[in-house]
């Protein structure tokens, strides 16, 4: 590493440490995994995907702040220990927990998308080729929490669903994903057909018209990091999403199925599995089966109603990443 590298380095460093608590977090992780797990300063920085100069900073500053005494010690106000119980019984890589104590749905949904922000900073994203669920109201909260790059530049950033509801909250989420590329220097590539269309004949005449949805749906086997929308199986838990969206009745079939839970608009039973039927053909966005082969999938989910939904997801191995609220953490725990 050349000397100007080096003090970019320090710089990115001090900057995430700084009054950051997504800093303490990382602290924390990393002190575990080195002292409490034994794993060396290479390995740490490879399973975290940190240069080994920002993970020798990160135990060194955890010594200074007194988080590793003989044992670590997580800061005030995180949730290490329950984190660190929610990856080991999932085999997730992190999850990062928010407290959830007197907000509701609306309030932890920002709440999420704030913390999945300082998280997003902390990752290597640089020329990645990344899918954004623009639909999902804790990812466009996370797009409005982020900082820009200043340094790094990702490749792409690819909509991973069709338009879903009335145009005026696909305005919104058209906006959102721009707003991501410029965040990410990154070019950015719309899916602007309907998320959901009547027939398999409609979706094929779509598609054959739509240069630029062939191209998007093309760019689903190339992601490099996929931020993914979780939701129900209940028609009544989504917001009224009228047009370009499946019916109560269509709803009722994939439950009637099995299914509990929906990542981008693709059916899961309880216990992580793909719920297929006939639905499947009528969605224009990432498949189940290309999803899978993600490299890092990072699932924002939290709430009451999405209890069994998250807990579906992790059963699956569906995310890699998980930001959730302390309510749906102790539930993972307890089911």
């Amino acid at each position: 590493m050349t000397p100007l590298e080096q003090i970019r380095e320090k710089l990115l460093i001090d900057e995430d440490l700084t009054g950051n608590v997504e800093g303490l977090r990382m602290m924390t992780k990393v002190s575990h995994l080195y002292h409490s797990k034994g794993m060396v300063q290479t390995d740490i920085a490879q399973k975290l995907g940190l240069s080994q100069a920002r993970v020798s900073r990160l135990l060194s500053t955890a010594e200074e702040k007194g988080i590793v005494r003989r044992i670590v010690v997580a800061p005030l106000g995180l949730f290490s220990e329950i984190e660190r119980r929610v990856e080991e019984k999932f085999g997730l890589d992190h999850v990062h927990i928010v407290d959830s104590a007197g907000e509701n749905e609306e309030e932890l949904m920002d709440s999420l998308g704030m913390a999945l922000a300082s998280v997003f900073h902390l990752m290597p994203i640089e020329g990645k080729t990344i899918g954004f669920t623009s639909w999902s109201r804790s990812l466009r909260s996370f797009v409005y929490s982020l900082s820009p790059f200043p340094r790094v530049g990702a490749s792409k950033i690819i909509e991973m669903l069709g338009g879903v509801g009335q145009p005026s909250l696909q305005h919104i989420a058209t906006s959102a994903t721009e707003s991501f590329g410029k965040l990410t220097n990154a070019e950015t590539i719309f899916l602007r057909v309907p998320g959901v269309v009547s027939s398999v004949l409609m979706r094929q005449a779509l598609l054959e018209s739509d240069s630029h949805a062939r191209q998007a749906l093309m760019e689903f086997e190339a992601l490099d990091i996929a931020l993914v929308g979780i939701g129900t199986a209940d028609a009544s838990a989504h917001i009224n999403q009228e047009s370009n969206f499946f019916s109560t009745e269509q709803f009722e079939q994939a439950q009637a199925a099995g299914a509990v839970a929906e990542i981008n608009l693709r059916f899961i039973d309880q216990q992580g599995r793909p719920v297929n039927t006939n639905l499947d053909d009528l969605v224009l966005g990432v498949s189940l089966d290309q999803l899978r082969k993600v490299k890092l999938k990072i699932g924002v989910s939290g709430g009451p109603s999405k209890l069994n939904a998250t807990l579906a997801v992790a059963n699956g191995k569906w995310v890699d990443v998980l930001v959730t609220d302390s309510d749906t953490a102790n539930f993972l725990l307890e089911n």
